[in-house]
């Protein structure tokens, strides 16, 4: 038990984030298989089962996350992984909270999924011109539709929010665990840097701890077995 509490007090002491090599170094363990799974096991819990849904202005927009491909929208690639982020915009400026997930395309049915398990309806919702959102208004919100064509602004500027946390993303996934994240595991990834970045403004180390136990003694637990049930997803990372 103390080694499990020494692991997530070191994980959430790290403002990027823990390798399974770090963990491994820092808690003695024999193995590195040992510290990835205990890694995963805690990925599983920062996640707060029933939290919240975003609300107010919420930008929404997709991201390929991966190596250099060249892919057609709307499709899955050969290599690389598309995530759908939503993020609470403050006016005038600042950002709120965010959440991300995978989806397996750009189509309407995805992605009306995703923005409903993430946006509490009656938010307003600023996407592109994507017609993948058109049916929107049918499932409670207000959507602000952006045409990045017409307005003459890049996207970075246009839906700045987003654009910013899929650059963080990507470079987090990089820097901390070297780009090697496997598809089948990228949601779990997802969830500790969403974790991380909801709890951004936290000046308290001892607070960002409270909180993860917190969330741990609320999530089930997760078996070794349920970890690697898909070894052949598992064998190849993103981009790679």
């Amino acid at each position: 038990m103390v080694t499990w509490f020494t692991g997530m007090w070191y994980v959430t002491g790290q403002k990027y984030g823990a390798s399974a090599l770090s963990l491994k170094r820092i808690l003695g363990l024999g193995s590195y298989e040992t510290a990835w799974t205990m890694l995963h096991k805690l990925r599983r819990a920062m996640v707060r089962p029933g939290r919240e849904r975003l609300a107010g202005t919420v930008e929404v927009d997709e991201t390929y996350v991966g190596g250099e491909e060249k892919g057609v929208r709307g499709q899955e690639t050969e290599t690389k992984a598309i995530v759908a982020i939503a993020l609470e915009i403050h006016e005038p400026k600042g950002f709120g909270r965010v959440r991300m997930h995978q989806i397996p395309d750009v189509s309407g049915t995805s992605l009306n999924a995703f923005v409903c398990s993430a946006v509490q309806p009656g938010s307003v919702v600023r996407t592109d011109g994507w017609n993948g959102y058109n049916e929107l208004a049918s499932h409670g919100y207000q959507r602000q539709r952006i045409v990045l064509s017409a307005t003459g602004d890049p996207a970075h500027v246009a839906m700045p929010g987003v654009h910013r946390v899929a650059s963080l993303v990507k470079r987090w996934l990089l820097g901390t665990h070297q780009g090697a994240t496997r598809r089948a595991h990228l949601d779990h990834y997802l969830d500790e840097f969403t974790f991380r970045f909801n709890r951004r403004a936290s000046r308290s180390r001892g607070l960002l701890f409270y909180r993860f136990l917190e969330t741990a003694v609320v999530t089930d637990p997760t078996p070794y077995a349920a970890i690697v049930r898909n070894p052949a997803i598992r064998a190849t990372p993103i981009g790679q």
